[in-house]
């Protein structure tokens, strides 16, 4: 058995699932006019240039999401999908947008399998392309609920691309790892003379800059069936995928009611089906059995129950994640008090259990979030991705945007389940864009990035801010755990050593890591008896280099 001081020292390669990790942001000042906490500083201005310009939080989050495909264009952006909850104070609700997109008609799922020649391959070129879905959702946000006009939207991201702007280490590591599988006209932006830009570089994108005057000039249209779609067109067609225009041209943006439970007399809510974020609810659920406060924040007793708890969700996400038109999760069941104690009576509070998956497995590694309030009271909190770092790597030749490779996280086997890559279906994402409510107005909203480990690390942010009291930032910061399969606990540096032992004791395959699980965002909200927020807190990851700040 490895001591403590042993597994510390362990490396972990599963690590691909979390963010990068970089110097920590300072807490921001609470503010009353508005506030956005993203992953990338000038993502953060830019969302605050469009609220200091009389915009409201759907206007910013156009603007921000922008800035971030020019300033993490290895995360997300126009090539990309998501999913997004808001929350409109005229309306009083809260409502879930999906921009996972469809998956192509035209995919033939066995070309993902033994025995196809190049099988392999398969799951990781262009023909793991999907229609592309963060565009119309940010166009129809911005439709229902925006108040600047469109075009006004994307100016710090033209900016950003065509003056540039400095590649921290972050951005540098991922250019430097994918930089030989990118086409030659993407090797000219992201390199010279065949080199990778290092930290300290200026990054231009001049066809991105282009691409984001198109969308502006001429809306989501130019995308789905102009220029920039017809562009997609070709260069995937070119690459052997299935993508095609007609796909372009029949995606749609869908809003959807969210789901919710009560835990510890809040609501807390996320996005439905499509999206698979039911299982964090799983995992509050399942830990309302508990007097969480009295266990004590990352104690043994607490992490060992939360252990158990967060391997039955994953089982659950496992066994019934499905598009709702074709196999709807068990809701009903699954977000139930006799449910969660007919579960928690299985655990033993002395001794882990292994995890028997059902077979199962998907989700997406690279990927960002960001919370955007304003001084009215709406709220966006959104998660977007492009699957991998920089998506499938193909980059349609003049447009400076990459395309995702969402396939890439279907389950393959056996064929036909909810997990495959059924044609025509919904793309299933495992994003968890989350509000907390105090009485009927949102007062925590939070996301993060990182995988199997999203839906792993929200509830434990939502208990360290109800059941143990901290703000949002010290919410975030703090060491976090998670599982991954087969049947591991990772353990972020800073849970105690002695729990450490306690945990490996008791029969959990225990290892320990550099602070590196996800990169949360979020934002706490005080309400006025007007009505309208009073103030606002912010949290940016320590794990990662954005910042939360108000205006």
């Amino acid at each position: 058995m490895r001591t403590v001081r042993q597994l510390r020292r362990v490396g972990f390669g599963l690590l691909l699932l979390a963010a990068c990790i970089s110097a920590p942001s300072e807490a921001p000042p609470e503010r009353g006019g508005g506030i956005v906490s993203s992953a990338h500083p000038l993502a953060t201005e830019a969302g605050l240039e469009v609220l200091g310009r009389g915009g409201n939080a759907f206007d910013a989050a156009v603007a921000v999401a922008a800035a971030l495909n020019v300033t993490e264009p290895m995360m997300s952006g126009m090539g990309g999908y998501g999913t997004i909850l808001v929350y409109s104070a005229e309306e009083g609700r809260a409502r879930f947008l999906d921009s996972s997109g469809r998956i192509p008609r035209g995919v033939e799922p066995d070309q993902f399998r033994p025995p196809t020649p190049g099988w392999e391959q398969n799951r990781r070129n262009a023909k793991t392309i999907t229609t592309p879905g963060n565009v119309n959702a940010w166009a129809s946000m911005h439709a229902q609920y925006g108040t600047l006009a469109w075009d006004e939207l994307f100016g710090p991201a033209i900016a950003l691309a065509e003056q540039g702007f400095e590649l921290d280490a972050r951005a540098a590591g991922f250019i430097a790892s994918a930089f030989d599988e990118f086409p030659a006209h993407a090797q000219s932006v992201y390199g010279r003379e065949g080199t990778p830009l290092q930290a300290g570089d200026a990054l231009l994108q001049p066809d991105l800059a282009r691409s984001f005057r198109l969308l502006a000039a001429n809306g989501p249209a130019v995308f789905y069936s102009g220029e920039i779609g017809q562009a997609i067109d070709a260069a995937v067609r070119a690459a052997d995928g299935f993508l095609r225009l007609s796909d372009l041209e029949e995606a749609e943006p869908e809003w959807w009611d969210p789901i919710e439970i009560d835990y510890r007399g809040h609501r807390v809510v996320t996005a439905s089906p499509p999206a698979n974020s039911f299982p964090a609810l799983i995992r509050l659920g399942l830990m309302s059995r508990y007097d969480v406060e009295r266990l004590g924040h990352n104690s043994t007793e607490h992490l060992h129950r939360y252990a158990e708890a967060t391997k039955h969700a994953f089982w659950a996400r496992l066994r019934w994640a499905g598009d709702p038109d074709f196999a709807p999760p068990p809701l009903d069941r699954l977000l139930s008090g006799p449910y969660w104690d007919s579960v928690t009576a299985t655990f033993d509070p002395e001794r882990a259990r292994d995890f028997e998956p059902p077979g199962v497995v998907s989700g997406d590694s690279h990927t960002t979030h960001f919370v955007v309030a304003d001084a009215e009271g709406n709220v966006v909190s959104a998660t977007q991705t492009l699957g991998n770092s920089f998506g499938s790597r193909l980059m349609p030749e003049g447009t400076g945007i990459w395309l995702n490779n969402s396939l890439a996280y279907s389950t393959f086997e056996p064929a036909g389940n909810p997990m495959d890559a059924h044609p025509g279906r919904r793309k299933l994402s495992g994003d968890v864009p989350l509000f907390v409510y105090d009485g009927d107005r949102p007062w925590l909203a939070v996301g993060t990035p990182g995988g199997h480990t999203i839906a792993q690390t929200i509830p434990q942010i939502v208990m360290n801010v109800v059941d143990f009291g901290m703000d949002v930032q010290s919410a975030i910061g703090a060491p976090r755990v998670s599982f991954v399969e087969p049947n591991m606990l990772i353990v972020e540096e800073g849970v105690p050593d002695s729990v450490v032992s306690d945990l490996i004791a008791r029969g959990h395959e225990v290892r320990v890591i550099g602070p590196g699980i996800g990169n949360a965002h979020g934002v706490t909200i005080e309400w006025g008896d007007d009505g309208r927020p009073s103030s606002f807190a912010g949290g940016a990851d320590p794990r990662g280099i954005g910042t939360a700040r108000g205006n």
